[in-house]
């Protein structure tokens, strides 16, 4: 071997070895096996990488929980079939989700996709690939109005809530705590803008002032003038439309720094404890961010008793959308009895709506049983009904969350 063929060999062999660590770091399974031919394949296309990293890995568990539920309960079909996970990074970010689903949906052959996480990846790679490709796909994470208006051909599903509801949610909420002037700081992608617009017009109509407006490009080093400029409006409230790994840190780091504000306010994006490890609770007396939660029932106990013997904390953000979205997914391809794309689509609503046996968390042993009878099926999942409208959309219930203990707690339900 020359010497450019041997660098050559362990270059490429640097690499290889270094996907594998870090996929490992993640806890996602990889494996340079061929899979038998009794598998179905799903993708889980997340932002490990980007700003939701910190968020990622409890989202990628939560649907690798429900297709370990699923292969440890007899797995798909009469023949025990394995699901099977492939898994592709999409950053946050549109041209990397083209590329990512491309990957899993041309050269993996997948049956359907969990994700991806980001309303802006996820329009890209529904538009690019999943549609042209026919390729169900069920975003747990991808909140922006705009999803809804894809035209999709009944392909692209969400477990999660659409900000039109969240941002209107945090609206009347404010209000109601007495926050009646705020400014707003959003990130100039598909997830802020999105809330941001929905927060104003209904903070608007509730009689609230917004008294300063601004989008900003993620991960830039300092965001002191545009803030300064809020600050200078007169709100003592900025309310915060972002992600607590990127840009979201910054400003709420800066404006703390600076004395700009008394009170901030973020959405689901900055919901993470990491706020807390790198700032402080003593810092954060005066944050409220609100999420989507479960709807309490033994539904939502039984996910959470689950993940926490997972070893997951079972209250981080889109880790039970995220479960509901592979465990739908997997339901639909059992009754669809294949992986054939086309037949996993159309039965994504059969299997999650009323009438029908109710199907709960880990009951995947009852649900291939019934199934099998031809009994109809309704999922009762972790967050609720998924009652898909004609956009694949789900209505959902929110909470505020404020810092105590060291962690997110709720504050209050928010309606």
């Amino acid at each position: 071997m020359s010497y450019y063929a041997k660098n050559t060999f362990l270059h490429s062999l640097s690499k290889v070895v270094s996907k594998v660590a870090f996929f490992a770091i993640l806890g996602i399974g990889f494996s340079f096996s061929v899979a038998n031919a009794k598998t179905v394949k799903i993708g889980l296309l997340s932002g490990v990488s980007g700003p939701i990293a910190s968020m990622a890995p409890a989202i990628v568990s939560g649907s690798r929980l429900a297709i370990r539920q699923v292969n440890q309960q007899g797995g798909l079909f009469k023949n025990g079939s394995t699901l099977l996970a492939v898994f592709g990074d999409s950053g946050c970010n549109p041209q990397n989700a083209i590329d990512a689903a491309t990957k899993v949906v041309n050269l993996n052959n997948i049956s359907a996709m969990v994700g991806p996480n980001c309303s802006g990846a996820t329009i890209a790679a529904a538009e690019a690939v999943n549609i042209p490709a026919g390729v169900p796909l069920i975003s747990p994470s991808a909140t922006a109005p705009t999803v809804s208006a894809l035209n999709d051909n009944d392909l692209v599903f969400r477990t999660v809530p659409s900000d039109a509801y969240q941002g209107q949610a945090l609206a009347r909420t404010l209000i109601s705590k007495g926050m009646k002037s705020v400014a707003v700081a959003y990130v100039n992608n598909d997830y802020g803008k999105g809330i941001a617009d929905s927060f104003k017009a209904e903070f608007e109509k509730q009689g609230g002032t917004i008294k300063g407006y601004e989008g900003h490009e993620g991960a830039k080093a300092s965001y002191r003038s545009q803030l300064a400029s809020l600050a200078g409006k007169g709100a003592s409230t900025l309310v915060i439309f972002d992600y607590a790994s990127d840009s979201g840190m910054t400003i709420l780091r800066q404006s703390l720094e600076n004395g700009f504000f008394e009170n901030f306010v973020g959405a689901d994006g900055m919901k993470s404890d990491l706020l807390v490890k790198e700032l402080g609770e003593e810092n954060l007396g005066t944050l409220f961010v609100s999420s989507p939660i479960g709807k309490q029932g033994e539904a939502l106990a039984r996910f959470n008793k689950a993940f926490t013997d997972y070893g997951q904390d079972k209250d981080a953000v889109f880790a039970n959308t995220s479960y509901d979205a592979a465990f739908i997914l997997a339901l639909a391809i059992e009754k669809a009895g294949s992986g054939d794309r086309a037949a996993v689509a159309k039965n994504i609503r059969s299997v999650s709506s009323a009438p029908g046996l109710v199907i709960l968390p880990g009951e995947w042993a009852k649900a291939k049983k019934a199934i099998s009878k031809g009994q109809d099926i309704n999922y009762e999942g972790a967050t609720g009904s998924h009652e898909f409208d004609k956009n694949g959309d789900v209505p959902g219930t929110y909470a505020l969350f404020k810092v105590s203990g060291g962690n997110l707690v709720v504050d209050v339900n928010m309606k």
